[in-house]
């Protein structure tokens, strides 16, 4: 085997192959005996039929491009492992010359896996940043629990809708005075203030009573997935049916033993604060291992080709997809509610995914460096985790990972953790834990980067037209 590469760009290489005419006749002799094993001749047992017969029969360039093709999976497996390359781009594979008697020669055209210069990744440190729980946090958490709990009452007859009203209404919506799809509905029910609708649709209906006509006038948003109505002017002629009042209980020790198990109020107001400190901790700890993970990415040396990002999104949209199907939503429909246009879906994960295939290549490369392997052990408990989940047997999940060729990756993810695991046993002794500045905003966690997007919620029961959903 003769090998040549040459390089096309930054990124991709055509490596040229070539097999003597010896091998080639090998290839041909096997492609003979394959489908002289599957063609069936008057006179020939199966796989008894001579050359020249099955010539008669198939056609010369039948056999030679089956032999091509033996030859081309056989001659690209092995020049791979020479060379010691791997695609992260399917092959395109050209053949040259395939003529009996002569060498056969063909291209392959791919983009192949970036070398890779770790830097340090041991004896890493990050601070461990606690954010303070503060009391306003604490209140707020108890008022989402009272209003959990509120009850609806019948709003008086001549009491006004305020914020926070659970109200019905009817309405007829129209764009340059005329009507539009979706923009008609009875007794739709609203909550006032959760801005299910568009703009301060909600927000104008503040001050009416039931039985009142309102006129309510909002303009859809650019990117509305109504494409008809996007961007344009509405006129809502609303009526009011019906208007709850939201009644919180009082707070007080009976609330407490109502929602929880302490007895008193201030017994629920501390085991409120210790779970959200409790939670304060965790998120520390997984930014801090994140931070030094970074630093490691950072340390290291690669030039990362674009078509590993552009793979690891169409990863990330296709989870989507099936975590939507979990829900019976299409990734259509989703796109069609939440007004998100695909191309700039693919620019909202660009970063992420980028930063979850640098990160893959780190722990693949320390699990290298480390000699980290996979135990069969760890393989079967892995299984075991997965039939759980799935509520399904051991063996038959095996099966199915072997059948389909997945073992492999379930294999490299136990490895990565392994080698993320070695990473942070590894790092400097972490600084103590420093309070930070009391925050306005409860916090919010770090998300985990390999998580794709959680999808929103499609409205329910909610005309599109008039909703918010897409803005």
């Amino acid at each position: 085997m003769k090998l040549t590469q040459k390089k096309i760009d930054d990124y991709n290489i055509e490596l040229t192959v070539t097999e003597d005419a010896a091998e080639f006749s090998k290839a041909i002799k096997r492609a003979v005996k394959m489908l002289a094993d599957r063609v069936s001749i008057p006179g020939f047992r199966k796989g008894k039929v001579p050359q020249i017969v099955l010539e008669q029969r198939v056609g010369k360039d039948t056999i030679i491009n089956e032999a091509s093709e033996i030859l081309l999976q056989k001659s690209t497996r092995e020049a791979l492992r020479i060379l010691n390359l791997v695609p992260v781009t399917e092959n395109k594979a050209d053949v040259v010359t395939n003529e009996e008697g002569k060498d056969f020669v063909f291209t392959l055209t791919f983009t192949p896996f970036p070398q890779v210069k770790l830097g340090e990744y041991k004896n890493l440190s990050a601070d461990k940043v606690v954010e303070p729980v503060t009391d306003e946090q604490v209140d707020e958490q108890i008022e989402n629990m009272r209003a959990h709990h509120a009850n609806l009452i019948e709003a008086a007859e001549d009491d006004a809708i305020v914020d926070g009203d659970f109200i019905t209404l009817d309405y007829v919506g129209t764009v340059d005075g005329e009507k539009f799809a979706g923009g008609e509905a009875k007794d739709q029910p609203l909550e006032i203030g959760a801005h299910k609708f568009i703009g301060d649709f909600e927000e104008q209906l503040i001050g009416a009573k039931v039985g009142e006509s309102r006129t309510v006038q909002v303009t859809f948003p650019d990117n509305y997935h109504a494409k008809d109505v996007a961007g344009k002017d509405a006129v809502f002629e609303c009526k009011i049916n019906s208007i709850k009042h939201r009644e919180l209980p009082d707070l007080d020790d009976a609330f407490a033993k109502k929602v929880s198990k302490f007895e008193t109020l201030a017994e629920y107001r501390a085991d409120i604060r210790k779970n959200m400190e409790a939670q304060a901790e965790r998120r520390a700890v997984e930014a801090q291992r994140e931070a030094i993970i970074d630093k490691a990415v950072a340390n290291m040396t690669i030039d990362l080709p674009p078509v590993m990002v552009e793979n690891r999104i169409d990863q990330m949209i296709n989870e989507l997809a099936a975590q939507l199907q979990t829900q019976g939503l299409t990734l259509e429909q989703y796109t069609a509610f939440s007004g998100a246009d695909k191309d700039q879906m693919r620019e909202d994960y660009r970063d992420t995914a980028r930063k979850n295939v640098l990160t893959d290549i780190l722990l693949e490369s320390v699990a290298d460096a480390e000699k980290i392997t996979v135990t069969e052990a760890e393989l079967n408990f892995e299984i075991e985790m997965m039939a759980q989940m799935y509520r399904t047997p051991p063996k038959q999940i095996a099966n199915y990972l072997r059948e389909n060729g997945q073992l492999i990756n379930v294999a490299s993810s136990i490895r990565r953790r392994k080698a993320m695991k070695f990473i942070l046993d590894n790092a400097a002794k972490p600084a103590e834990a420093q309070p930070a500045e009391p925050a306005a905003e409860a916090p919010k966690p770090a998300e985990a980067p390999t998580e794709a997007p959680k999808p929103a919620e499609a409205p329910a029961e909610t005309p599109a037209a008039p909703t918010a959903e897409s803005n």
